[in-house]
């Protein structure tokens, strides 16, 4: 459990397949540990067959509970079906464009465009706007932004999100008292500002 709980915040993975009987915690407990950060797809995997057990999990935020025992194929497709059904719902990054205003992402060149022109940004930068337009609309706080950029918490990532955000909106022509499509929530976090609003 601590080792996945880990992975979880370093490698950002597509899908979770959590069995509730880990050896160093409850899966329970971990369940809710990555829900607190993070919105990755999660399959409990169980012998646990009480109603009780799976509605626990579904309501902390397991995207599917599977019993044992059960057949390789149906496992494959309720991942199959997991994932596609995150993708449609905007949980996963999204494949062509992400098209709000003035602003167009490119995800598969990893390309941003204002207005028609090309903005020139980081590695980081482009990940933060990315994770950004995922959720638009949405505040992410700094810790939820921090874990999912970076992987880790410390007392300095507040202060490197708050310095690339400073670059990001400036790039975005963001003037004092106008925020240009992204809007800083005084200390909660960032939100991608819809065209629409």
């Amino acid at each position: 459990g601590g080792s996945a709980k880990m992975l979880c915040s370093s490698r950002r993975p597509d899908l979770i397949i959590l069995d509730l009987g880990l050896p160093d915690m409850d899966g329970i407990t971990l369940l809710r540990d990555i829900r607190r950060n993070s919105f990755v797809p999660i399959i409990v995997l169980s012998a646990r067959t009480h109603e009780g057990d799976k509605v626990c999990a579904l309501d902390l935020g397991a995207n599917d509970y599977v019993t044992k025992p059960f057949g390789s194929a149906e496992l494959m497709a309720r991942v199959r079906s997991v994932l596609r059904t995150t993708r449609q719902s905007g949980d996963m990054i999204p494949e062509g464009k992400f098209v709000n205003g003035g602003l167009v992402i490119e995800y598969a060149s990893r390309r941003v465009f204002l207005n028609g022109e090309e903005i020139k940004v980081t590695k980081t930068e482009y990940n933060i706007i990315t994770l950004l337009s995922e959720h638009a609309g949405k505040v992410l706080t700094y810790s939820f932004i921090i874990k999912n950029i970076w992987g880790y918490d410390d007392y300095g990532s507040v202060k490197r999100l708050q310095v690339n955000m400073a670059n990001i909106r400036k790039k975005f022509g963001a003037k004092p008292g106008k925020d240009n499509y992204i809007s800083n929530e005084l200390g909660v976090g960032y939100r991608m500002i819809v065209a629409s609003e």
